[in-house]
Formats: structure tokens, sequence, C-alpha cells
């Protein structure tokens, strides 16, 4: 299985992430930067199987990417060889 990582420390907003994500994975040419759009480039066009992995996100990410991160449980909940997973940056104790 491919595992496509996306480090959020490197995103401020949907440019950014689609920029990351066109780096990483072989999407149509005709990817639009929009939502239905990677919808459908999941579950039609992606090489299988396949699981994306956000790391580093930070609280205020996952309100500004909520949408975002619901499109890709959809396409988690719809497909049965993509999986998709999110991790919140830690923060180290300064004791």
């Amino acid at each position: 299985m491919k595992t496509v990582y996306i480090d959020f420390t490197e995103i401020g907003d949907f440019e950014d992430f689609y920029g990351q994500l066109k780096e990483k994975m072989t999407l149509p040419e005709f990817f639009g930067d929009n939502l239905h759009a990677l919808f459908d480039s999941i579950t039609g066009f992606a090489e299988l199987p396949l699981h994306i992995e956000f790391v580093n996100m930070s609280v205020d990410q996952l309100e500004t990417f909520e949408d975002l991160l619901v499109t890709l449980e959809d396409s988690d909940d719809e497909l049965d060889e993509f999986t998709f997973s999110y991790y919140l940056e830690q923060y180290e104790d300064e004791e």
C-alpha cells in the first residue's frame, strides 16, 4: 500500500495543501483545486491501495480544513482500498 504523508507544518491554506498534494500524488491533468475534484480523483483515478496521512495538524487547522477532513473520511468509508488518518502536532512540556 502506498502512503502519502502531508505535513501540515508547511501548510497555511488550501493552495499550500493542493500544492503539496500534487507533488506527492499522481493526479489527472484536469484536476481542479477543490474538494469535489479531490473526492473524484481518489474514488475514480487514484492508484489503490492508498493511505493518506496528515501529520502535525494544529488545532486551528482542524477547523480551517474541516471540509477536507470530511471529504477524505467519506472517501475512506466508500472505498475498501483507501484509508485516511490525521494527527495533531505534539508539544513537549517545558519543565
